[in-house]
């Protein structure tokens, strides 16, 4: 186990924060300078710090907690009917591991998801260069779970490895196939994933109550959030 004492924190100046509208946000990174290791990025992900290329950050704003840390207990999780339903349509994909790098598939794939879906985001217009920063990693816990149809790439959820559980970075996915509903089968498929490498948890990152895009994250029960330091059980 890491001392966590030792480590160096930084924090940003206040920016315009990206989820709630009129408020300012300030973000408290890891020295840039101190090694990843998977223990080390393990017991941070407990206290509900996340991954953003090569940096291990979480909000440290005043006077705001709206975002609060998020995970899914995985041997207790049921599917309801509808997350049923998404499972059986999206049964005749496979999902196979792969190394993060920059393809030209990923990236046609990463660039029509992010027209498509985030155009009014910080993330638009996307790049090459924001590709290869933000994802692709060459971390040896990291990982691109590519899910194809007859062998048509349709979606890759970026995934972490780590001792506490596997955390769910990012997910990009074709915008045309609305009827899978591909980016909750993602984190379904992540549920079952955790659960066969008998890990605890997977880790969705924040949860904002007043932040619409962020609802989805509460359709995954029971639910973990991470309030006043404690991991509270939403069942």
């Amino acid at each position: 186990m890491t001392s966590l004492t030792r480590l160096k924190f930084y924090a940003t100046q206040p920016h315009e924060c990206s989820y709630l509208p009129n408020q300012q946000a300030t973000t408290l990174f890891l020295d840039p300078h101190e090694p990843i290791e998977t223990d080390l990025y393990s017991e941070l992900s407990i206290l509900g710090f996340r991954r953003s290329g090569e940096h291990l950050y979480r909000p440290h704003c005043e006077g705001c907690t709206a975002c609060i840390p998020a995970r899914i207990p995985v041997n207790d999780f049921s599917p309801t009917k509808q997350q049923k339903r998404i499972l059986k349509r999206n049964a005749d994909l496979t999902v196979s591991p792969a190394l993060p790098r920059f393809t030209d598939e990923y990236y046609a794939l990463y660039r029509s998801y992010i027209e498509a879906r985030h155009a009014d985001g910080d993330m638009y217009p996307p790049s090459p260069e924001q590709f290869e920063s933000f994802l692709a990693s060459d971390w040896p816990f990291s990982r691109f779970y590519e899910f194809r149809a007859q062998n048509q790439l349709v979606a890759v959820a970026v995934t972490d490895i780590l001792p506490c559980g596997l955390s769910a970075v990012y997910t990009f996915y074709d915008p045309n196939e609305e009827r899978r509903s591909l980016g909750r089968y993602a984190i379904l498929w992540q549920i079952q994933e955790t659960a066969r490498q008998q890990l605890e948890a997977l880790y969705l990152g924040y949860w904002i109550k007043d932040c619409r895009k962020m609802n989805y994250k509460t359709e995954y029960r029971p639910i973990e959030l991470r309030i006043n330091h404690r991991w509270l059980r939403l069942t």
